[in-house]
């Protein structure tokens, strides 16, 4: 993979700032507890969290806008939450980071979707899930396909599949015809439910497992991660592949041929919660500054190792992007 200079960064990260990237899918509330574990109940063979404090963040699509917002970008992001007190709180959280909620719809007959994590000791040791998972209806879908229609000058549209309900195979299809019709590079974070319908998009970025579910082998050696990568490209007739690695860092498989290792750039990880949200996030940004694909993801590994050294869910700034490039020239 090609190295990238901090000066070549902040020029990328400069171009991109003010423009317009919309995200739909799966809008989530990510609840903590933080506390600190010093002895195990007598109760059950469990530990006990003396609870410190209780914070409360934008999670699924709604952390991928927050990091879009965090990097200078104005995110428009379009998904259903519940006529419920989380919903509000989901809508505040927003109003006050500056990002638009117009594409956001309001359902009465399902809950915003909340995801609970216990972390003591800045280790998660739980998570409790709220949450519909039921396909929203045709009205529903085309509700939110209307909500990007009429923007005029959006660089990029990222979708957010995370099995919720909100990617149908009609709404992915509608998106992807409207934004090959006016030149819209559409980025896809896909689950296994419509892996296939995410045909001729500018970036398809599954991880290892999700691959791995949909291709139906595993990608345990080099040899395998290499077939996927082509066959994806291949089947999904899309421009490129980004397929993440974990500890292993991601692989780039171009449509032209070229293929190319991205390797980890964490240290020392803490929580890989929203790393996938930054990646994407970071990839779209770029690219809408200008970046070849191999610079947007060079910029999204070094993204997405400094948000996996922190505990919890947390964005970027294109100034400790910067930074860590130049800690790693040193």
């Amino acid at each position: 993979m090609q190295s990238i200079s901090s000066s070549r960064a902040q020029e990328i990260l400069s171009h991109s700032s003010g423009k317009t990237i919309a995200v739909v899918g799966d809008v989530m509330l990510d609840r903590y507890f933080w506390g600190s574990v010093s002895r195990i109940s007598p109760e059950a063979p469990v530990p006990v969290i003396d609870l410190e404090h209780e914070s409360l963040h934008l999670g699924g699509a709604a952390n991928v806008a927050g990091n879009l917002q965090a990097l200078g970008i104005k995110p428009l992001l379009c998904g259903v939450i519940g006529d419920d007190n989380t919903g509000v709180i989901l809508l505040d959280i927003l109003e006050s980071m500056g990002c638009s909620s117009t594409g956001m719809i309001r359902l009465n007959h399902r809950p915003t979707t909340v995801k609970t994590r216990i972390i003591g000791n800045n280790q998660q040791m739980l998570r409790v899930d709220r949450e519909i998972r039921d396909a929203i209806s045709d009205a529903e879908a085309d509700m939110l396909l209307g909500s990007i229609m009429n923007i005029p000058d959006l660089s990029g549209i990222i979708l957010e599949d995370y099995n919720k309900g909100v990617m149908t195979q009609s709404l992915i299809q509608s998106i992807c015809s409207i934004a090959q019709a006016r030149n819209i590079p559409v980025f896809v974070d896909p689950k296994f439910n419509h892996f296939f319908d995410y045909k001729g998009v500018a970036v398809f970025k599954p991880n290892r497992k999700e691959a791995q579910e949909a291709l139906g082998y595993s990608l345990r050696s080099e040899d395998d991660i290499q077939k996927a990568g082509k066959e994806l490209l291949k089947r999904l007739e899309c421009g490129n592949v980004l397929l993440t690695l974990g500890e292993q860092g991601m692989m780039l498989f171009e449509n032209n041929g070229n293929v190319s290792s991205v390797p980890t750039r964490a240290r020392k990880v803490s929580d890989v919660s929203g790393a996938g949200d930054t990646t994407i996030a970071m990839l779209a940004a770029a690219m809408a500054g200008g970046a070849s694909v191999q610079e947007a993801a060079t910029l999204s590994n070094y993204a997405a190792g400094i948000v996996c050294e922190q505990p919890g869910i947390v964005t970027v700034k294109p100034a400790e992007v910067i930074h860590a490039i130049d800690i790693d020239v040193e």
